[in-house]
């Protein structure tokens, strides 16, 4: 039961480091100050490794990856982005992409955190012991997070097509990227939720066929659909017929119906339950 307890106190400071982050980025940008890139970066390399804990001690206390409930899926989506974040922020020298991680980061973390609805019920062991749909699971949620990263690229690809236009490149619009940098790496990304999901679905329908008593059809309809519409995306950005503003706005439009699906995802969990840890002592 100490985990239990654990794992939240854990979250939390996760969730205020991101915060944190929000905040210097911010008021890096308002101030028109020295670039704080590092700073940031250990920051949310902070929450990241704090939020890593919690995620670690509420695995060990549901036994398996912590998936079965919104909180719980929810948070795993924020740790993915900012896992793909700290991967290639860096790389890419992106300074407002850290600031625009630790807003999603924090806003998805303490809305998962002040709804106590969505973590009442922990449900444990929620695969029955199986590796390959537990890996299907995280897979497939872990390129939720990558998509989350996608929609944040695009925001800031359509912020710099938005100062470039209305001519304004001062200010908190000198931080972003050019808008071909940012298109290539919205290309890339894109590219690889698209692999991961794939990656998923055929880890899922290798075992679902063996069985199809145990396929839960809400789950699969929905992650399908999120599927098949980010494969369809890639295609016609493949083939430039969805390119520069309207691939960005698909892009974006298209994490905030991700993340709508994941409501009857967890909410069909919950009707085929395997184990229960409840409440929060």
């Amino acid at each position: 039961m100490f985990a239990s307890s654990a794992d939240r106190t854990w979250l939390w400071l996760a969730a205020g480091f991101y915060l944190i982050g929000l905040l210097l980025g911010t008021l890096s940008v308002f101030s028109r100050g020295r670039r704080s890139t590092a700073l940031v970066y250990g920051v949310v390399l902070t929450g990241y490794v704090f939020q890593t804990i919690g995620l670690y001690l509420r695995g060990r206390t549901v036994g398996g990856c912590p998936l079965g409930n919104h909180f719980e899926i929810i948070q795993f989506t924020a740790w993915s982005a900012t896992s793909v974040f700290l991967l290639i922020g860096a790389t890419f020298r992106l300074s407002l992409l850290g600031h625009f991680t630790a807003s999603l980061s924090a806003v998805l973390s303490f809305i998962s955190l002040i709804i106590p609805s969505w973590d009442a019920t922990r449900r444990a062991h929620i695969f029955g012991g199986n590796a390959w749909i537990e890996f299907h699971a995280a897979l497939a949620l872990f390129s939720y997070g990558v998509f989350g990263l996608l929609a944040l690229t695009s925001v800031m690809f359509l912020l710099r097509n938005h100062s470039l236009k209305s001519k304004r490149v001062g200010g908190g619009f000198s931080f972003l990227p050019s808008i071909l940098d940012l298109d290539h790496i919205g290309y890339r990304l894109l590219g690889l939720g698209v692999a991961l999901m794939t990656a998923a679905v055929l880890v899922g329908a290798r075992w679902w066929l063996h069985d199809l008593s145990t396929v839960n059809y809400v789950k699969i309809s929905f992650t399908v659909a999120v599927w098949f519409a980010y494969a369809l995306t890639l295609f016609l950005r493949a083939k430039r017929t969805l390119i520069a503003q309207r691939f960005a706005w698909t892009c974006a439009l298209l994490f905030i119906a991700a993340l709508i699906s994941l409501g009857p995802v967890s909410t069909d969990l919950r009707d085929h339950p395997t184990g229960y840890v409840t409440g929060h002592e």
